[in-house]
């Protein structure tokens, strides 16, 4: 099959690029609004893109009613935010967190969540996120009809006991288990890790690490 992007509908290019680039990591995005209501949404269209400056890039797009998304109408007023990772133990908290509940309403609160303080960003963090990325946004760039994209410099990393050796600062992969994003409600998880060259193959089905 060949496809011309250009002949077929932005819906059917949603669909196929979902469906395509995965597993997709997840930005769990927590903000306050002006009226001091904590928010929290997940985004998929998201990554780290560099060491230096340490940047962060999520896309946007607007709300089934055509708004702005909260999130982002916070991010454009405070020129700030927070990127919270998520792995398996708040997996069901974060789908919670995706429906569009009203702006009065907190996610949070919905979704049994618990506001932790930044160290220099105004808005909250996710207490029981995996890890957490305080960001001031670096540039913002509009790149279509209703799409926004927002890269975000990280100037502080908070994460839960025992997912980041102190000395040697890599991640534990027993203490870190993220999920990822496939399409619709379905995501996976990062369970059968391998090396290469020749390590899918020693993998029998089920096995894991």
């Amino acid at each position: 099959m060949e496809l011309k992007l250009t002949d077929i509908s932005p819906l059917e290019r949603y669909k196929l690029l979902i469906g395509l680039v995965i597993p997709r990591p997840i930005a769990w995005i927590s903000t306050v609004n002006e009226a001091g209501v904590n928010n929290c949404a997940p985004f998929s269209f998201f990554n780290v893109l560099c060491e230096e400056p340490p940047l962060v890039v999520t896309s946007f797009n607007v709300r089934s009613d055509g708004d702005t998304k909260h999130t982002l109408k916070n991010i454009q007023r405070t020129g700030e935010y927070v990127v919270n990772l998520v792995d398996e133990v708040n997996a069901d908290a974060m789908h919670i967190s995706s429906y569009e509940f009203p702006e009065a309403e907190s996610e949070f609160e919905k979704a049994g969540l618990t506001p932790a303080p930044c160290a220099v960003v105004k808005h909250p963090r996710i207490a029981e996120a995996a890890a957490s990325f305080e960001c001031k946004v670096w540039k913002r760039m509009e790149v279509g009809p209703g799409r926004e994209l927002v890269f975000g410099e990280i100037l502080v990393v908070h994460a839960r006991e025992g997912v980041i050796d102190p000395a040697s600062k890599r991640i534990s992969e027993t203490a870190y288990n993220p999920i990822g994003r496939l399409f619709a409600a379905r995501y996976c998880t990062t369970r059968q890790r391998f090396d290469l060259p020749g390590g899918l193959s020693s993998l029998a089905p089920g096995k894991t690490d």
